[in-house]
């Protein structure tokens, strides 16, 4: 695949997994009465831990989508998904099954796989060993 074809890969799955994350974020930063009713009410969250994972996952998504911030970047990753996770279990936990509506969170995650993906396909085709951190096999590096 050539660099051109991965970038805009990388680009177009950055931005629909940062869109997805931020739309979540937005009623969270100054809690919304829906975002309490649901992560408070719903879900048995302090009211103070919905602003906090707010304001995380808005800078996770400003990490992701900055150039370079290598290290940061993979941190930013990690913390997003398993806000993601967090958000899956919760989902399970309060409604004591899966609901086949959670499905939809498959593709909050497989644009952030998609995304993590081309970000580590595009750093090594770069191959400037300072900038791949840990290559992992499983990505195909």
């Amino acid at each position: 695949m050539k660099l051109k074809t991965l970038t805009i890969l990388y680009w177009i799955f950055t931005i629909l997994f940062a869109a997805l994350m931020l739309f979540s974020a937005v009623g969270g930063i100054k809690p919304t009465d829906a975002a309490i009713k649901v992560m408070h009410d719903g879900m048995g969250y302090p009211v103070y831990f919905i602003s906090f994972i707010s304001i995380a996952k808005l800078l996770g998504c400003i990490a992701i989508l900055i150039p370079g911030l290598v290290r940061v970047k993979e941190w930013a990753y990690a913390g997003l998904f398993f806000d993601l996770a967090g958000a899956i279990y919760s989902n399970i936990a309060v409604e004591d099954k899966f609901d086949p509506a959670m499905l939809s969170l498959l593709i909050w995650v497989a644009a952030g796989v998609l995304s993590y993906y081309y970000w580590r396909r595009r750093m090594a085709w770069a191959g400037d060993p300072d900038r791949i951190v840990a290559a992992t096999p499983a990505l195909g590096q």
